[in-house]
């Protein structure tokens, strides 16, 4: 993939791409997110700094060195393994409890990542304050990039009860 990761691309290219081509990127994404969760697959590490961008400014989902095969849409991980905190679920982090819900959780922040150009989720606060911040119901805030319309879905990802990714997909081509 000739550009190199999303989350450099979006950096190197802050102030250049139009909101079509961020929410574009996200399209791509979903749509591969799609592919995995209709195939019984579970990324659990989903993030801008793990998809890649193509020549043709196509973003692939990559890395996939903590993808688990499931049967059925859960994993619980064993006690003691690293995971992302800043892009993962409240049962995640509570309950080391992976799901295809949780990978819409991190492509919520993923979004969020794309329409802040490359920033850092919860850029200054600890590991620890983002658990408890997340706990008590607080969440990102909307980039002025997205749109009314496009925050709505990226936060409607944050919710405990969602959408399969077909759904998302759906969702989020017709914005």
């Amino acid at each position: 993939m000739e550009n190199g990761c999303l989350l450099n691309y979006l950096r190197q290219r802050r102030g250049k791409l139009g909101r079509d081509m961020l929410l574009s990127m996200c399209q791509d994404v979903c749509e591969g997110m799609e592919y995995l969760e209709r195939n019984s697959f579970i990324h659990r590490d989903l993030a801008a700094r793990n998809c890649l961008v193509s020549a043709e400014h196509i973003v692939k989902v990559s890395d996939f060195g903590m993808a688990r095969y499931v049967i059925d849409d859960e994993y619980i991980s064993s006690s003691g393994a690293k995971f992302p905190v800043k892009w993962s679920s409240p049962e995640v982090f509570h309950f080391k409890k992976y799901s295809s819900k949780s990978d819409v959780w991190s492509f919520g922040v993923l979004m969020w990542e794309v329409f802040t150009e490359g920033k850092m989720p919860f850029e200054s606060k600890s590991n620890s304050e983002v658990v408890r911040e997340i706990s008590q119901g607080h969440r990102l805030y909307r980039p002025h990039l997205a749109s009314h319309a496009v925050y709505r879905v990226m936060y409607s990802c944050w919710h405990e009860v969602c959408c399969p990714f077909f759904l998302w997909y759906y969702f989020i081509t017709n914005l």
